[in-house]
């Protein structure tokens, strides 16, 4: 999977007041006490690597993962700067509430505090959706970058 460019200084104004299309659901930035909750979920959700991940973004302040909840449940969640600086990821929303505008608020919520944080560009790791991220924010696929930065670590590319 290769990873993806953005141009933060091209992201909207209002990026960081991003919100899904249900008003029930609640966007923030985890915070300690979540921890064991988050990362527990992200295992369950997107496997041990992602966690491994999301667990780093704990150690950062501020912490580095935001979350979409309704309430007690957790419907997804967003990392940047995880496995390498200046690197969106991972992140995930529950399959049943793909669609909602969850992911996209995730992903602009953490772009526009990536700017916030003097980043002027952000890289996209071993995308996935590649269509959804040019869409929603411009990013473009960065040649020759698979596997890029997951090509050493014990699992091979992302479990």
């Amino acid at each position: 999977m290769n990873d993806m460019l953005v141009k933060l200084y091209d992201l909207p104004e209002d990026a960081a007041l991003a919100v899904p299309k249900d008003e029930s659901v609640q966007l923030r930035r985890a915070m300690a006490p979540d921890k064991l909750r988050v990362v527990e979920w992200v295992k369950e959700h997107s496997g041990r690597s992602a966690a491994g991940e999301c667990d780093v973004c704990f150690s950062h302040t501020p912490i580095s993962c935001f979350l979409a909840t309704r309430g007690k449940e957790i419907l997804g969640y967003a990392c940047y700067d995880a496995t390498a600086p200046d690197f969106f990821g991972p992140t995930r929303v529950l399959d049943e509430e793909q669609g909602s505008g969850i992911g996209k608020a995730l992903l602009l919520r953490s772009l526009a505090a990536m700017r916030a944080e003097g980043y002027a560009y952000a890289v996209i790791g071993g995308v996935g959706p590649q269509e959804f991220y040019a869409k929603c924010v411009g990013a473009t696929l960065i040649p020759g970058s698979n596997p890029g930065v997951y090509r050493d670590f014990l699992g091979g590319m992302r479990e």
